[in-house]
């Protein structure tokens, strides 16, 4: 079966959404046409974007199947990915990349695109330890040094068209927000948006510093503390953080994997991103200038994030998981949200 088109697959019914597909005897047949065999045990692991399994293989090893969703990325998207992921363990940063199978690390099995990665266990760190973040921003530190050593070809760019324009005119354009809150959201988004591409916030020297002038590099994309897995030191001082779930890498500055491990009142974040830009500016050195794009970066992904929920609406887990979705009341916390965002954004950017 061909994979769908975003469109087709965001639009199908449930019974013909690509998912439904995907049982737990396709996940096993999957794996055992790579040569790995299941003892049955397979427990769903949290992920909306992808579908994603932890099996247990027949001589007790567990690994864990990724099934991308139909549609979403091309495969030299997919295998640049993993082409990141194996240039960061090699350089022995602490990334969980796909396992080499038979010559591969992308795979086929009746429509769907799957990897098969090592299973890695931790829990979420604890980022109101200091000295957690200050380790974490060692590791951000060596990504991108792996990152900013080559562009990425085929992976998207995260920038005001992409993230906010693009997803904005796909609301508006197919109707999502209900008429009661729709002229307000937009009025709101388009000031939002406006004050992005201004660039806003003026640097002491006279200078502008924007989205645009920042240095593009390979970034895990998508760097909240989900997707990063703490494990305690054992004797031999084996432990840490390990980074996982590059599915949403791209290309962006490099402020973007660090805003989303800050969170609190201002004098909390501003002592966090210190936490983590002393570890940072251990192993690389950090552009301060791209602290104005924290809250810019904040309001796209809030506008993004509404876009990705309504394009995922007809894949059933999201209605089942996000039932609060798509109301009238929904959106009109998306305009509050968006008016403070408008107001954190003339403020002064956090300091480090």
């Amino acid at each position: 079966m061909t994979p769908l088109p975003p469109d087709t697959a965001a639009n199908a019914s449930n019974d013909q959404h690509p998912y439904a597909r995907l049982t737990p005897d396709q996940v096993l047949d999957a794996l055992s046409s790579v040569g790995l065999y299941g003892d049955g045990r397979l427990m769903a692991l949290s992920s909306y974007e992808n579908r994603v399994y932890q099996a247990t293989l027949e001589d007790g090893q567990r690994v864990v199947a990724k099934f991308y969703r139909p549609g979403r990325w091309s495969e030299a998207q997919i295998l640049e990915e993993h082409a990141f992921a194996a240039e960061l363990m090699a350089a022995e940063v602490p990334a969980v990349g796909p396992l080499v199978l038979n010559g591969a690390t992308l795979h086929q099995h009746d429509g769907f695109a799957f990897s098969v990665s090592p299973w890695r266990g931790g829990r979420q760190p604890e980022l109101d330890d200091f000295e957690v973040l200050e380790w974490i921003g060692r590791f951000l530190a060596r990504i991108h040094t792996v990152g900013a050593a080559q562009p990425f070809v085929h992976r998207p760019v995260l920038d005001l068209q992409t993230f906010g324009q693009a997803s904005r005119d796909w609301l508006l354009g197919n109707d999502i927000i209900p008429l009661d809150v729709a002229a307000a959201w937009k009025t709101q988004c388009d000031i939002a948006l406006e004050l992005i591409a201004k660039n806003i916030h003026q640097e002491r020297g006279g200078g502008y510093f924007s989205l645009k002038d920042a240095i593009p590099i390979r970034l895990h994309g998508d760097c909240h503390p989900g997707n990063i897995l703490w494990t305690p030191l054992d004797e031999w001082g084996r432990g840490g953080p390990h980074f996982v779930d590059l599915d949403d890498a791209r290309t962006g500055p490099a402020v973007q994997d660090l805003w989303m491990l800050l969170s609190g009142d201002r004098r909390q974040r501003t002592h966090q991103l210190g936490a983590l830009i002393d570890g940072y500016e251990q192993f690389r050195s950090f552009d301060r200038r791209e602290l104005a794009l924290i809250e810019p970066l904040r309001t796209l992904r809030l506008i993004h994030y509404s876009a990705w929920l309504a394009r995922r609406w007809q894949d059933p887990i999201f209605p089942a998981n996000f039932p609060w979705f798509g109301s009238s009341d929904y959106w009109r916390g998306q305009v509050d949200m968006l008016i403070e965002q408008i107001e954190a954004m003339q403020e002064e950017p956090l300091v480090a």
